[in-house]
């Protein structure tokens, strides 16, 4: 089996917990570095007292499956339409919001969607329902911008399976250049942008469900992420005091892209957790870890694609 020969499609469940089955025509995503393994895994441990010194096996007691995957950052090629990855923004804690020309995901502390995943292998099929998880963008200058998927699911099976006709989106997505980055309306000059979404996952237990586990729940959510602004005279941009007071600053990258169908535009409201020195081919750094807070309620940070 070839781990070259591999898909992903996923569809967001009407039922949390109960398969939706994806159309590998609709639902499915172009990805890159899959990754699957187990989560909470049980194997009962049996320490009986007995002549010999031996073990006793093992008893499988049941387990979750944790998938992670990335995807590239692009619009649907129509504005107003959501993008590939719309529906696994959607199961990692975010709205999603249709307007003019524009859709829009941000957080929410209520009615998290989940998501049944399916995941070809060369000539086998896992299945994973009631899936939520986390997502971190990142986009670095040069570089396409992509989004690492991480979701915790239970295991719906193993199965010999052909693969099915796929079809995925034809944008070409492009890359992190000719942005407007501002944060506190100051065109900083950086390289990267990381922004973790920051979702607690919970796996709850519930005897009367197979293998005793529960719904998988976001509790919390901390989003925080860092950057890498060329460093200025305070006079000119003054982080420092900024860290220091705890002053809420507005981070905006701006549209990635300039065709209309395939941009995208990542806002958060932070405030700087750490400030440490770096430098970047010999050029001064303000490398900056911060977190992303509300200001009127689940409003801390979003993505726009237009």
């Amino acid at each position: 089996m070839l781990t070259t020969r591999e898909a992903i499609a996923l569809k967001i469940e009407s039922t949390p917990g109960t398969e939706s089955a994806p159309d590998p025509l609709v639902d499915s995503i172009l990805v890159s570095a899959v990754s699957i393994s187990n989560e909470g895994l049980r194997m009962i441990e049996r320490p009986n007292i007995k002549p010999s010194i031996a073990t006793d096996q093992q008893i499988f007691g049941g387990t979750m499956k944790k998938l992670s995957f990335t995807a590239e950052l692009k619009g649907s090629g129509t504005a107003g339409t959501a993008p590939e990855i719309g529906q696994s923004l959607r199961a990692c804690g975010l709205s999603e919001t249709i307007g003019a020309g524009t859709v829009t995901y941000a957080p929410v502390s209520d009615g998290h969607e989940s998501a049944t995943i399916y995941y070809y292998q060369d000539g086998r099929l896992y299945k994973l329902l009631g899936c939520k998880g986390n997502v971190t963008l990142n986009a670095e200058a040069g570089a396409l911008g992509t989004a690492q998927f991480e979701f915790t699911g239970h295991d719906g099976g193993l199965a010999d399976a052909l693969f099915p006709t796929l079809a995925y989106n034809s944008t070409v997505p492009k890359p992190f250049i000719k942005v407007a980055f501002k944060i506190d309306e100051y065109g900083a000059i950086i390289n990267s942008l990381s922004l973790n979404a920051g979702n607690n996952i919970v796996i709850n237990g519930d005897v009367s469900s197979d293998w005793g586990f529960g719904d998988v729940e976001i509790t919390k959510r901390d989003p925080n992420g860092t950057i890498d602004p060329r460093a200025v005279s305070l006079a000119t941009k003054n982080f420092y005091t900024a860290f220091k007071d705890g002053t809420r600053l507005a981070l905006s990258t701006g549209p990635v892209g300039s065709t209309t169908g395939n941009r995208y535009q990542i806002d958060a409201s932070i405030a700087i957790r750490e400030l440490a020195h770096g430098e970047r081919e010999q050029i001064r750094t303000d490398d900056l870890t911060f977190g992303c807070h509300e200001t009127n309620g689940d409003d801390d940070w979003s993505i726009t694609f237009s």
